[in-house]
């Protein structure tokens, strides 16, 4: 069965960039008869705001685009990644790098998200003097590799282009790539639609699936939007927040965003959702 899924992070209220992905998701999950549900991924607690979680799943009703199981909170969910911890605690080791001794030390230059890709200093043992400040997962040579619904053939050298990357750090500060791997399995997620600034975490993602012996979602990552900039939208950058009482315009704008035919009706939106029309780019300005 398709279960689909938006996953904001509460970080201020929903914009065009998050209407975009959700109204994507939604209409992928409809039009195949699925099963959509909303997940608040507010794990990194200094940047949620205050209301912003209500505040989106307002805007979402608002606009029509409901869910079918009450969402669900990731702060909530913490015993879940502690389990999904242990299974993988044979790949794990703590690392005692500071983020600058790891630029300044990395001889294997930036990764895809422009962070310095790890060396792997502490992979043999926490250096005496050193303090535990994260948890990272060793990572194999070879291609992750998988297909994207709409960008296509994908795929990373992990060792090469990304260095064992971070599960958690001290007092059960967990990572968005270990959650959003577990959370999916848990709630049985078959189909994941997002934003195309995520296409470069998905083969860490699929690295995962694979060692907790979790099921592989389909994937198809849509465009970010960005301002004249190329800034993606976003709290930071002065996106505004969207008005539920404009709902039929915006609605409008994010159809034609994703170049599906031009309806402010959701049921003549979702019987003529098709992906093939949707920008295979990573980004697409909003004028």
């Amino acid at each position: 069965m398709y279960v689909g899924r938006f996953a904001p992070s509460p970080t201020g209220p929903l914009h065009f960039g998050s209407l975009v992905a959700a109204l994507a998701s939604w209409l992928d999950a409809r039009s195949a008869g699925g099963r959509w549900l909303v997940r608040i991924e507010d794990l990194d607690s200094p940047r949620t705001e205050p209301g912003a979680a209500d505040d989106i799943l307002r805007t979402l009703e608002g606009l029509g685009l409901y869910w079918d199981d009450a969402p669900v909170f990731q702060s909530r969910r913490t015993s879940l990644y502690r389990g999904a911890l242990d299974a993988l605690k044979p790949h794990l080791y703590w690392c005692g790098c500071s983020r600058r001794e790891i630029a300044d030390s990395s001889p294997l230059g930036l990764a895809a998200d422009g962070a310095r890709i790890y060396p792997g200093t502490c992979r043999s043992g926490l250096p005496t003097g050193k303090t535990a400040r994260a948890l990272r997962i060793r990572v194999e040579a070879g291609v992750i590799a998988f297909t994207d619904r709409l960008q296509g053939p994908q795929g990373q050298d992990l060792p090469r282009q990304v260095g064992d990357f971070v599960l958690a750090r001290p007092e059960d500060q967990f990572t968005y790539q270990l959650a959003v791997v577990v959370d999916d399995a848990e709630q049985a997620v078959s189909h994941v639609v997002r934003g195309a600034d995520l296409l470069d975490s998905t083969s860490r993602q699929i690295h995962l699936q694979r060692l907790l012996g979790y099921s592989e979602p389909a994937y198809l990552h849509v465009p970010v939007a960005v301002n004249a900039a190329g800034e993606k939208l976003s709290k930071q950058t002065g996106a505004r927040p969207i008005d539920p009482a404009s709902g039929r315009q915006v609605l409008r704008q994010a159809l034609a965003f994703l170049g599906q035919a031009d309806t402010d009706d959701l049921s003549e939106a979702t019987r003529n959702w098709d992906p093939a029309l949707i920008p295979a780019a990573r980004t697409y300005r909003v004028d």
